[in-house]
């Protein structure tokens, strides 16, 4: 038995030391890391990931497959279930390191399967609901810059990172406080609030200064 880590990094601020790090901390014993670099999860399904499609040759019936969240797993609803649903019926536990969620196709009450497969159907709807959200706050900060592209006057430059910005929306799509997103990320609460609240002023601030 063995726990694996798997781990995409689309960004250049993101590091798989840090996600790592983040899931030590978080108490998890990691035997293995699998990564995929500069690899969009909103486009590209786990199979076809270089590295993804290699934690299905890799894990048998008793492993453990960490990752970050079940977005990780699938670029949309239908993957992120199948795709867990497969390795459930494989024999592998699945688990998250936010909200801290297991996915084991062990359960054999048929109660506890109708609730697992309903926990499963809803965080895969929320993943890609927030995915869906995050393109368009991309496309509105893009579009937003190329109208003002005119000034030269850049701004203020953000206090935070791409992927800070990545983690509070997660961290917000997961229904978590302002402050325990602030104390998580290092990130001050107004920040916090200026991407939730002005998504797309957030995404122009990180274009208009390359980050």
């Amino acid at each position: 038995m063995q726990t694996v880590f798997y781990a995409r990094v689309s960004t250049a601020d993101q590091t798989i030391a840090h996600q790592e790090k983040q899931a030590r901390d978080a108490g998890f014993t990691i035997d293995r890391v699998v990564a995929d670099h500069g690899v969009s999860g909103v486009s590209t399904r786990l199979a076809e990931r270089p590295e993804g499609k290699r934690l299905f040759d890799m894990l048998r019936a008793g492993d453990v497959l960490l990752v970050r969240w079940v977005d990780r797993l699938g670029r949309n609803y239908a993957d992120v279930t199948e795709t867990i649903r497969e390795f459930m019926r494989r024999g592998v536990v699945i688990k998250t390191i936010i909200n801290r969620m297991t996915f084991d196709g062990a359960t054999a009450d048929p109660m506890q399967q109708a609730v697992r497969d309903a926990l499963i159907a809803f965080m895969a709807a929320s993943a890609q609901a927030q995915a869906e959200a995050t393109k368009a706050a991309q496309a509105a900060g893009i579009e937003h810059v190329k109208a003002t592209e005119a000034n030269a006057y850049r701004g203020r430059k953000p206090s935070f990172t791409r992927a800070q910005m990545d983690t509070v929306r997660d961290m917000l799509a997961q229904r978590a406080g302002i402050g325990f997103i602030a104390r998580s990320t290092g990130l001050s609460r107004q920040a916090v609030y200026r991407i939730r609240d002005t998504p797309a002023d957030a995404e122009a601030a990180l274009v208009k200064w390359g980050l």
